[in-house]
């Protein structure tokens, strides 16, 4: 089971996009074609295989317009659902459910296609001690829901934002001078709740890395070679994560290398929706 987010975190970004669709007079189209009680009965279904993310999003959309609206869930969220499965049952207005029926599936649509890509880099990497993890390049204003997609994919959520964990990044590292000083700063400054996590380029950087004990190293753009000799040197004593341009192809033999986490930024800022329809019955 995946633990839903709270109506109140989806609710801004589902009220924000309506605003943008509805501009400045509401759906003119609804509003010529269909008398006001008209009410109409439709199913969200997919038209392509895919994991399921973002059915709160399509009914928030749909009762924003319609409070009264029936809207009844036939999936949940991270199920693997079959081209032609119906997600959802929906009974409203007629007005209000076309007018929400594009922020519905825009959503919808891209919360199930990252679900799916995600499903796809964890599937991949079974039977290997490697976890599938995201980026922070979320597209603005959805991060939290963009996330909670990868989670319905079967993948790990990185740090959310710039608060939440230390991530000294290569020009971190410049302004510091070395990755031993940015690592010793970082561990001075930080509280005891918060990791420390530092990205390294080279075996020579880990070892410097390893000799001022970070809890994570990122080892980005490796050679797999590189990948397992650097598990060699660490020996466990800290997590590593492998990053840098890692695809569907490739992410097998960087799991093989014995590395605990791979990252992905794919999985959020270069991923296609999950073809989905909203069908009147």
């Amino acid at each position: 089971m995946i633990a839903p987010l709270p109506d109140l975190l989806i609710a801004p970004v589902v009220r924000a996009a309506l605003a943008e669709d509805l501009g400045r007079a509401g759906d003119v189209t609804a509003q010529a074609c269909i008398p006001a009680e008209a009410r109409l009965s439709t199913v969200f279904a997919a038209r392509k295989p895919g994991v399921v993310a973002g059915l709160a999003c399509a009914r928030l959309a749909i009762a924003e317009l319609d409070p009264t609206a029936d809207f009844r869930t036939l999936a949940a969220d991270g199920d693997r659902i079959a081209a032609g499965a119906q997600l959802a049952w929906v009974e409203a207005n007629a007005r209000a459910l076309l007018s929400a029926e594009r922020t519905a599936l825009n959503l919808l649509g891209r919360l199930s296609g990252i679900a799916t890509l995600t499903r796809a880099y964890v599937e991949a990497v079974a039977g290997t001690d490697a976890r599938i993890v995201d980026t922070r390049k979320t597209t603005p204003g959805l991060r939290a829901l963009e996330k909670y997609a990868v989670r319905c994919g079967g993948g790990v959520n990185h740090r959310f934002g710039l608060d939440d964990a230390i991530l000294i990044k290569d020009n971190h590292v410049a302004a510091c001078g070395s990755v031993g000083e940015a690592v010793r700063r970082a561990k001075a400054a930080a509280g005891h709740l918060m990791k420390v996590e530092v990205e390294v380029d080279s075996l020579d950087q880990l070892d410097e890395a390893l000799a001022n004990a970070p809890d994570v190293v990122m080892l980005d753009n490796f050679s797999l070679g590189d990948l397992r000799e650097a598990v060699r040197r660490v020996g466990g004593k800290v997590v590593l994560e492998a990053s840098g341009g890692i695809t569907l192809e490739t992410v097998r033999a960087v799991a093989e290398t014995g590395v605990d986490v791979i990252s992905v930024g794919a999985l959020t800022h270069s991923v296609g929706v999950l073809d989905i329809g909203l069908d009147a019955v």
